[in-house]
C-alpha cells in the first residue's frame, strides 16, 4: 500500500525532477519512437476510442493513488491507454488473476511475489514503484509507522525495544496486526524485532486490514499494529501511541519497496505496450510525490473515504535491483518460506521494459 513530500534539501533536486517530467511531456510522437520496440507488435489492440484498456483489479485502497493519477491527470491517454478495472480482487487472488489473463498488471512487494515465482509462477516485475523517502523527508510519508495501545503504552512501553520486557512480563506471545503474509508488515516487523531482541517466537501475527487495526488495537485485541500513511492520523485519534517507523529497520528507500508485476509472456506479446505502460505509470508516481495534498484528494475520491497521508514513490526506475531485493529474499529463506538458493533477484525483475 506507498507518500510523497517535496522537502528536499536542495534546489538541484526540485529542478531535476521537473526536468523529468518536462522531458516525458514533449510529445506523444518522441515518446512513442522513445518506447517502442522495433520491429515488434503487440497482441493487444485499441477499442473502438483508439485507446487501449489495461485491465487491474478495482484500485479501492491507499496503493490507488498512481493508478488514479495516471487514469486522471492523463498520463496512460499519452500513451495512448487506459485503464479497465475488473471487479474487486482479494489479495491471495491477485497473482493468479495475472497468471490467468483476468488482469494484466499489478503491484507488489518483493518477498509477496518472490514465494509465487519460487513456486513456478510466469511473473517479472518491470519497475520501481514504491520506495522509502529518504531521512530529511517528513516522517509521514514513511511507508509504515508501528503504534501501540494506550493500555500497553501506560504499561511503560515507549520503543520497540520495550516490547521485550514487556512480553516478559505479560508471559504470553504479543499480538501484530499485519494485512497478509510475506508482505511488508511481517517482514519489516520481524526486521526491528530482530534488532531489539525479541524474538520471532514470542510474535503473534493477526491478519486484518490497516482501517480495522485501528479500533482492534484500542480495544486491546493488539498488542502492536502498523499501518501505512493514510491511517497514522487514525491511529494517533484513537489515542494509540507511536513507537517506531520503517527508518528503525535500517533497511533505506528499499523498505517501501514495491514493484509493477506482469505475466512474463503477457510482457512479450505486448512489448510496446508494456514499456508505454510503465512510463506512464512512472510520471504519475513522480507526479503524486510533488503534488501529494492533489494526489491525496483525488485519491480519497476515488476510494470513496477521507485519507490522511499518501505512499512514497521512487523517483528513478534506475535503482539497484540487486542491493534493494536481497534483504527481501534473505528474509524469505529465513522464516522458511522459500529454500536457500531457490531464486535470485534476477528471477524477479528485469530492465527490458524500462
Amino acid at each position: 500500500m506507498k507518500k510523497g513530500i517535496l522537502a528536499k534539501k536542495t534546489a538541484v533536486c526540485v529542478i531535476s525532477l521537473t526536468m523529468l517530467l518536462s522531458t516525458a511531456i514533449i510529445g506523444c510522437n518522441k515518446q512513442a519512437s522513445k518506447n517502442t520496440t522495433t520491429g515488434q507488435t503487440d497482441e493487444l489492440k485499441p477499442d473502438s476510442d483508439g485507446l487501449i484498456s489495461i485491465k487491474t483489479w478495482s484500485r479501492t485502497d491507499c496503493g490507488s493513488t498512481v493508478w488514479v493519477v495516471a487514469d486522471q491527470k492523463g498520463f496512460l491517454k499519452k500513451y495512448g491507454l487506459k485503464l479497465e478495472y475488473t471487479g474487486e480482487t482479494q489479495s491471495t487472488q491477485q497473482i493468479p488473476s495475472i497468471l490467468n489473463g483476468n488482469n494484466y498488471i499489478g503491484d507488489f512487494h518483493p518477498n509477496t511475489y518472490a514465494v509465487a515465482v519460487a513456486g513456478g509462477a510466469d511473473l517479472i516485475g518491470i519497475g520501481a514503484k514504491g520506495a522509502d523517502p529518504t531521512p530529511d523527508i517528513d516522517p509521514k510519508y514513511r511507508h509504515m509507522w508501528w503504534f501501540i495501545s494506550k493500555k500497553v503504552s501506560d504499561a511503560g512501553v515507549k520503543t520497540f525495544a520495550d516490547l521485550v520486557k514487556y512480553q516478559k512480563s505479560v508471559g504470553r506471545k504479543l499480538k501484530f496486526s499485519t494485512g497478509a503474509a510475506n508482505i511488508c508488515t511481517d517482514f519489516e516487523g520481524n526486521t526491528i524485532a530482530d534488532k531489539v531482541g525479541l524474538k520471532r517466537d514470542d510474535i503473534e501475527w493477526v491478519t486484518m486490514p490497516d482501517v480495522q487495526a485501528i479500533q482492534a488495537l484500542q480495544q486491546n485485541l493488539l498488542d502492536v499494529s502498523a499501518v501505512h500513511p493514510p491511517y497514522y492520523k487514525g491511529m494517533e485519534n484513537a489515542g494509540n501511541s507511536k513507537i517506531a517507523d520503517t527508518i528503525d529497520t535500517g533497511l533505506g528507500e528499499t523498505a517501501g519497496l514495491t514493484y509493477y508485476v506482469v505475466d512474463k509472456t503477457w510482457a512479450k506479446k505486448n512489448p510496446n505496450i508494456t514499456k508505454k505502460l510503465l512510463h506512464a505509470l512512472f510520471e504519475a508516481q513522480v507526479w503524486s510525490n510533488q503534488h501529494p495534498t492533489e494526489s491525496a484528494d483525488l485519491t480519497a475520491k476515488h476510494i470513496k473515504q477521507p485519507i490522511s497521508g499518501n505512499h512514497y514513490y521512487s523517483n528513478s526506475l534506475k535503482i539497484d535491483d540487486e542491493k534493494w531485493i536481497k534483504p527481501w529474499l534473505d528474509d524469505l529463506v529465513k522464516n522458511g518460506s522459500i529454500p536457500k538458493g531457490k531464486i535470485k533477484w534476477s528471477d524477479l525483475v528485469t530492465t527490458e521494459y524500462q
